[in-house]
């Protein structure tokens, strides 16, 4: 492979390996935000109305920035009734094929969250909650987070078609 592609390859999977092993954290982060609802709740009879919807903005978050770290690892589900029966170079060719399936729909929900997210910056839109949180910062981590997984997939894909022309990148 040519230089200045090994340099997005490493370049990419060094970032989506960083900010999947920071995303790990908001596990934690979500915890310490329902557990300081259930106390609120169970000790001084107050609810906090922020808590479900704060702990469901950072899943989301989660689930979307941690996804590329996941494709990187191989860690997403897959049908492998016929896949692990295959040699590395054919394995190669048939994740080469259905990566560029899972490009396609990336770059359509890129396209989406990126009108999304500019919809909620430009009119300033809020959830419909008591709570009533601006929506354009997890729209933003959102479409980041679906950006990083692009770029992923674009990776794996130069490392898929490296590996079946029988010259795996490291």
């Amino acid at each position: 492979m040519p230089g200045p592609i090994k340099l997005f390859v490493r370049v990419v999977d060094r970032i989506n390996r960083a900010v999947g092993r920071v995303a790990m954290l908001l596990l934690f982060a979500m915890a310490g935000v329902q557990l300081a609802s259930t106390f609120s709740r169970l000790f001084f009879g107050v609810p906090i109305n922020w808590a479900l919807e704060m702990t469901q903005f950072m899943l989301a978050t989660y689930f979307l920035l941690g996804a590329a770290y996941s494709l990187q690892e191989n860690a997403h589900v897959r049908m492998d009734l016929l896949y692990s029966r295959l040699d590395p170079k054919r394995r190669a060719v048939t994740d080469a094929i259905t990566i560029g399936f899972v490009i396609f729909y990336l770059v359509v929900l890129l396209r989406g969250g990126w009108s999304s997210t500019e919809y909620a910056v430009v009119y300033g839109q809020k959830n419909y909650s008591a709570w009533g949180p601006l929506m354009w910062p997890v729209k933003s981590l959102m479409t980041l987070g679906i950006f990083l997984m692009l770029l992923q997939a674009i990776s794996n894909l130069f490392k898929d078609i490296a590996t079946a022309m029988g010259r795996p990148m490291a």
